[in-house]
């Protein structure tokens, strides 16, 4: 068992997480200790791909200084709706919807190949249907600790969360 299986099992917070950004390097989580995150699954072929991604840009717009931090997950999982390599969704993501918070290299969210980030953050909140994710644009939110605070549907908007994100940023 690698060491990144077994800090799932034992993994307090998302700030016990490295994961990899789209150039394969590491990163390791606890940077965004004190901050707020929303970590969201993206994907470039999705019906929900432009509200999403333009909404969680005017996010980092208003609230980036504040303290919280967007972090993209892509993933294909879901009718391969993101079937590019990790340097082809960078370059979808910030030259189409200037992102100027992170996208990670591509990840499984379900599944025994899942990246053990998700299977905490599933494991912390669980969704309507059960933990597995049902689809792109599902969204985590996390507060200043790393503790995971609320789960949202691919459907919610992420200008729908700005109270709560707004909450965890007082607090």
């Amino acid at each position: 068992m690698g060491a990144a299986e077994s800090s799932s099992k034992l993994a307090g917070s998302v700030h016990d997480f490295t994961v990899k950004d789209a150039r394969g390097n590491d990163v390791e989580l606890s940077r965004y200790k004190g901050k707020v995150l929303l970590i969201v699954n993206v994907a470039s072929q999705c019906g929900l791909t432009n509200s999403n991604y333009t909404e969680l840009g005017l996010l980092h717009q208003k609230y980036g200084d504040k303290g919280l931090k967007i972090l993209a997950f892509p993933c294909n999982q879901f009718a391969g709706q993101e079937p590019g390599s990790n340097e082809q969704i960078a370059e979808f993501a910030c030259t189409r919807f200037k992102a100027e918070y992170p996208i990670f290299g591509k990840v499984d969210v379900n599944g025994g190949k899942a990246a053990p980030l998700y299977k905490f953050l599933k494991s912390e909140k669980g969704g309507i249907f059960g933990e597995s994710i049902k689809w792109n644009f599902t969204k985590f939110l996390v507060d200043k600790d790393g503790h995971v605070v609320s789960r949202y549907a691919p459907t919610s908007s992420p200008l729908s969360i700005e109270n709560g994100i707004n909450k965890l940023l007082e607090a």
